[in-house]
């Protein structure tokens, strides 16, 4: 499966990859870019492995999230042969309010 990331959630992942390499250091950023690294190689495997997500129980198409690290959150879907990651966020923030923001 190919993986798509969206624009919003690259910037996303981006801006949290720099607060880690800033607050923690490189070795801790590393470590961090490899479990997402891992997580999304996990989802090329096996698609359907997140859950499908409630907060996105009204829209056409199905939402699925994956938890990493227990503080972020990376929101997809399938579509044909693409895993989409519409989304990817710090699961401390309000969740309503970052679902309304994921298209």
């Amino acid at each position: 499966m190919r993986i798509l990331w969206s624009k919003r959630a690259a910037d996303a992942l981006h801006q949290v990859e720099e607060y880690v390499l800033s607050a923690f250091g490189e070795k801790v950023r590393d470590e961090f870019m490899n479990e997402i690294g891992n997580a999304v190689l996990a989802l090329a495997d096996i698609p359907t492995i997140g859950k499908i997500d409630p907060l996105f129980a009204h829209r056409k198409q199905e939402y699925r999230s994956i938890i990493v690290r227990k503080l972020n959150k990376i929101v997809y879907y399938i579509k044909d042969d693409t895993i989409h990651i519409a989304a990817f966020w710090d699961t401390r923030r309000e969740p309503k309010n970052q679902a309304q923001q994921t298209k």
